[in-house]
């Protein structure tokens, strides 16, 4: 074992409070909340259960991992949940000057389109 893998290997967790495993190198049984959510899961509300320690740019990282088996499925949304983010979406692209909808969203610091805006074709 490599000096670095052996500084970041605690799997009872003595050295860090957690056990702490290192790149690649965690049990089958624990995921990430990417890995969770690849899979169709979330955490469900559980605290972490482990820790991935490697060496990264800017100094040591750290990756939470979660227990699969504590996991819970995704929530879906609903019908008008769905609705109201299209709802949203919509005004957010729609211009209030020409009231035209845009396939972009409005500039917040414009608060118009930019054919609005810049009306000669020349934007600064």
């Amino acid at each position: 074992m490599s000096r670095i893998r052996a500084a970041f290997h605690d799997p009872e967790g003595t050295r860090y409070g957690i056990p702490t495993f290192w790149w690649k190198g965690a049990p089958p049984g624990y995921a990430t909340r990417r890995q969770l959510r690849a899979a169709g899961l979330r955490p469900g509300g559980q605290p972490v259960a482990a820790q991935i320690l490697w060496r990264g740019v800017g100094g040591t990282r750290t990756a939470y991992l979660y227990r699969v088996e504590l996991a819970r499925p995704k929530r879906i949304a609903t019908p008008a949940q769905r609705r109201a983010i299209d709802a949203a979406l919509t005004a957010r692209r729609t211009c209030r000057v020409c009231g035209v909808v845009r396939p972009y969203c409005i500039p917040r610091s414009l608060g118009e389109c930019v054919d609005c805006a810049y009306p000669e074709g020349v934007a600064p």
